[in-house]
């Protein structure tokens, strides 16, 4: 009989998991371990999705009213909302929006497949023990 997840066992295998190496390559430069989220919110996102289901949720991040990026996080059932990397963003950045999107396919976002099958692969691991 295997032991089911608990949600905190699984918040810590993805948290224990980032590292420059899973997080977008294009910012992996700044990328630090004081702010381990930072940059990983994409992947994370689809690993979590890939686990426990539910619809992902694209919002978008403003600097001084510019949108400077996107920030990606998931809705589980019964709207329950889990954003593991939310805490990577600065004052001055502000999260707004929030709509459920498709999973994009693999030929969308295949600039974080590595990283993403790198997460993947580390968190599975963990729970598997």
């Amino acid at each position: 009989m295997t032991t089911p997840w608990l949600l905190t066992d699984i918040e810590q295998a993805i948290r224990s998991s980032w590292s420059a190496e899973t997080c977008t390559p294009e910012y992996r430069s700044r990328w630090t371990p004081d702010n381990p989220a930072r940059d990983q919110c994409g992947v994370t996102a689809m690993v979590l999705h890939d686990l426990l289901g539910g619809e992902l949720i694209r919002g978008e991040v403003h600097v001084d009213g510019e949108r400077t990026d996107f920030h990606w996080w998931n809705r589980l059932g019964m709207g329950i909302e889990m954003d593991l990397t939310r805490e990577q963003f600065g004052p001055e950045e502000i999260v707004s929006g929030g709509i459920p999107v498709p999973r994009p396919p693999v030929t969308e976002w295949r600039r974080l497949v590595p990283e993403y099958e790198l997460l993947r692969t580390r968190v599975t691991k963990k729970l598997a023990r």
